[in-house]
């Protein structure tokens, strides 16, 4: 029999951050860090300044110094496209220009200040266009900018009556079954671009040797930007690789956009013959990335006089911007959770991504579901006001249980956690007691207290996991160590520090015995991107998987052979020199989709929340003060406590923005606010205290013992619970964002 190594337990302990003594101490080396290379030159962008035009030419002034500047145009490139879902986006401008801030040249220089006079000796030739800036002018069609009358994508959900073939049967059987409802409801919610903001800004350094195209930068998904240089560049993957630096935060902003700044660097460096180095500053950043999606939300639904959910009708409408980037992942996730977390009978959910002239949308945490979940949490407050109930009671009386079907038809079974993180944050934040009471009233300040209930699914979208078929690679090393190799990356969430307590655990060594190798695809197999809420939940299972298996090697070498579970562990390397294994995710078989008919198991398991925010309004100025902010968080097991509610309580801090204060403000398709002194976010001191409680139904499926992705969660539920808390504190409703001072007092004005 083997012997064991020696017991330890990780998982469930909030252990010091593997990162956290170099960031702490400013050792942590982030891509403007990095030492300059031998020879190295500056990058810089040239953009249109109109949002929609056609480029007649590049005119270079012949009476300046050109000869160490680089420039690079369109037909510099061997395929003039940037691979995503599709490749309509072009990596610099030809011929047409479809939105302010489109790439149409790259110039590079070794001087900073040269660098800035060749950009002012650059001169681009665009006839300006009519621009389509919005969804409605886009859905109108008259003017056609791309794909079929505007449109990137399009999804339709039916359910019980709603479900019939074709598009018009499925319609008139929602609306009979509304029509057979006893009260019907209809309201219109809207939301508002939101901009990442993440500390770090965009970098990329790229060079070239007989090895191909070196890229090191601040990003998410190394294999995105791999795919992206292969395509554009037109190399074997082998003559490809992409490295993460330390990594400023991403939330989404660094999943796709860095694959346009590599590819712009590395055609510098390959133009140039010389390691290139670009880096955005904070206006051109958020000028030129991609944002939160705005979206316009119709919802009908049909109820019992009790409060019993019967029918729901649900209209999306998503800006793409001017090209299609992940827009149909995003629309696709946002209308999966547009019926909330509860229980309908009949449901007829459809969706629709238009192209306007602003800058190309992406992902931004939650990806469509805070903009859907918005929507029917708004419209769970109008109907408990039509049926006078108060609104916690009928999100409780229809909130889904184990056994309840989805509106794809999903049974939901194990590990569902919305009535947990219901009575809990209920009783945690005395919200019975303080709604009872009405609004507190004091002088000219006025309090309420409101709630939101929701569910996000984790990981990809149905079948998507079985396709992609994420890896990870554990090496045995000498000392009884293991070394993680993954493409998932830290990007300050805390990767590195949970990857190896769950490997740890599972092979039963010190969480100090365990390192993470930097991820670069050069070294490190495909895990799939850092994304969705899949981190934990799908690579982490697959790092519990691997290890485990390595450490059933060493105990086998160590049952015949003798020795602590380091010397069998040298033993065995010393033999077979290398001791490795390459793990392949292969998600539960019950799992079930179809993704032509959108039916079937939208999502393994879902993560589930419950917020409640308190709030003072000022009733002369309609400044809004958050007071209180409780969360009670399904997370199935929660693996590194502490970062586990800092995960919740930074989403929270970032749902608070958008729903209060953070606007991009447009001019013309022009962002007339790409700075951080007018770009609003909240900071530490208006980050309210946050009193977070986390709740565990264990995923079984999960690692640790059955943790679940939280990431995108927390995004969804801030905002419309901020916004039933200033309905009760004012009486003002709020169904559109952002519910700035000046909104609020233009809703009490036309009140």
């Amino acid at each position: 029999m083997a012997t064991s190594p020696p017991s330890t337990h990780s998982v469930g302990v909030s252990v010091p951050r593997t990162d956290g003594t170099a960031k702490v101490t400013g050792s942590a080396r982030y891509i403007d860090d990095l030492p300059g290379m031998p020879g190295e030159i500056f990058g810089r962008t040239l953009r249109s300044t109109v949002p929609r035009g056609v480029l007649r030419g590049i005119r270079l002034d012949p009476s300046f110094d050109w000869s160490d500047v680089t420039v690079v145009e369109a037909r510099d490139i061997p395929v003039n496209a940037i691979l995503m879902i599709s490749e309509e986006q072009p990596v610099l401008a030809e011929g047409k220009i479809l939105h302010a801030y489109e790439p149409v040249a790259l110039i590079a220089c070794p001087d900073r200040l040269k660098l800035d006079r060749a950009a002012r000796a650059i001169t681009l030739d665009i006839e300006p266009l009519p621009a389509i800036l919005d969804i409605d002018t886009a859905l109108a069609g008259k003017d056609v900018i791309w794909g079929e009358d505007n449109v990137f994508k399009r999804y339709l959900i039916t359910k019980g009556r709603g479900d019939a073939e074709g598009r018009a049967a499925s319609e008139a059987g929602i609306d009979a079954a509304l029509a057979a409802c006893d009260v019907v409801v209809s309201g219109r919610y809207e939301t508002h671009h939101q901009e990442q903001l993440y500390i770090e800004p965009q970098g990329f350094v790229a060079f070239w040797d007989d090895a191909g195209v070196h890229v090191t930068g601040s990003l998410q998904c190394p294999y995105y930007v791999h795919k992206v240089l292969k395509r554009a560049l037109d190399l074997s993957s082998e003559r490809v690789h992409v490295t993460q630096a330390v990594t400023g935060g991403g939330f989404g902003g660094k999943e796709e956009y860095p694959s346009i700044i590599a590819l712009h660097a590395a055609l510098l460096a390959r133009k140039s013959r010389r390691p290139v180095r670009m880096i955005y500053d904070r206006t051109e950043d958020i000028e030129a990335t991609t944002k939160r999606h705005p979206a316009i939300v119709e919802i009908t639904t049909g109820c019992d006089r009790d409060g019993t959910l019967r029918a729901l009708k649900a209209r999306i409408l998503m800006d793409g911007g001017a090209y299609m980037t992940l827009t149909p992942v995003v629309l696709s996730r946002g209308t999966l959770h547009a019926a909330g977390a509860y229980r309908w009978q009949d449901a007829f959910i459809e969706s629709v991504a238009v192209a306007t002239n602003t800058p190309p949308n992406g992902a931004f945490r939650g990806f469509g579901a805070p903009q859907t979940i918005w929507a029917i949490e708004r419209h769970m407050d109008r109907i408990a006001r039509a049926i006078g109930k108060d609104p916690v009671a009928l999100r409780a009386q229809n909130l889904l249980r184990s056994g309840d079907t989805t509106a794809t038809g999903q049974t939901l079974g194990l590990s569902v956690g919305g009535h947990a993180c219901l009575e809990a944050a209920l009783a945690e934040s005395g919200y019975h007691e303080k709604r009872a009471a009405g609004p507190a009233v004091n002088g000219r300040v006025a309090r309420g207290i409101g709630a939101s209930v929701f569910m996000h699914g984790a990981g990809f979208t149905g079948s998507g996991e079985r396709m992609l078929k994420g890896k990870v690679a554990i090496d045995l090393l000498p000392g009884g160590r293991l070394q993680i190799r993954t493409a998932s990356t830290d990007i300050g969430q805390g990767t590195e520090t949970v990857f190896r307590q769950i490997a740890a655990d599972a092979a039963g060594i010190p969480v100090t015995h365990v390192d993470f190798a930097v991820p670069s695809t050069t070294v490190v197999p495909d895990s799939g991107p850092t994304v969705a809420s899949r981190t934990v939940m799908v690579v982490g299972a697959i790092v519990e998987g691997a290890s485990r298996e390595i450490a059933e090697r060493v105990l086998a070498e160590q049952a015949a052979g003798g020795g602590s579970f380091t010397e069998a562990g040298d033993r065995l390397l010393s033999r077979e020199r290398e001791v490795s294994c390459l793990k392949v995710y292969e998600p539960p078989s019950f799992i079930q989709w179809d993704d032509t008919t959108y039916k079937g198991d939208a999502y393994p398991c879902f993560a589930w929340a419950c917020d409640i925010a308190e709030v003072e309004v000022d009733l002369d100025t309609f400044e809004v003060t958050v007071k209180n902010f409780w969360s009670a968080t399904d997370v199935g097991k929660a693996i590194h406590p502490v970062m586990c509610k800092g995960q919740i309580e930074g989403g929270t801090l970032q749902a608070i923005g958008w729903a209060l204060c953070e606007e991009v403000v447009w001019k013309e398709g022009l962002i007339k606010n790409p700075r951080m002194t007018n770009y609003i976010i909240p900071t530490s001191l208006d980050a309210p205290p946050f009193h977070t409680t986390l709740i565990e139904e264990p995923w079984p499926y999960g690692p640790g013992g059955g943790a679940k992705g939280i990431g995108e969660l927390p995004m969804d539920g801030g905002a419309p619970a901020l916004a039933a808390a200033i309905e009760h504190a004012t009486g003002l409703i709020a169904d559109s964002l952002p519910m700035t001072p000046e909104r609020l007092h233009t809703l009490a004005r036309t009140a």
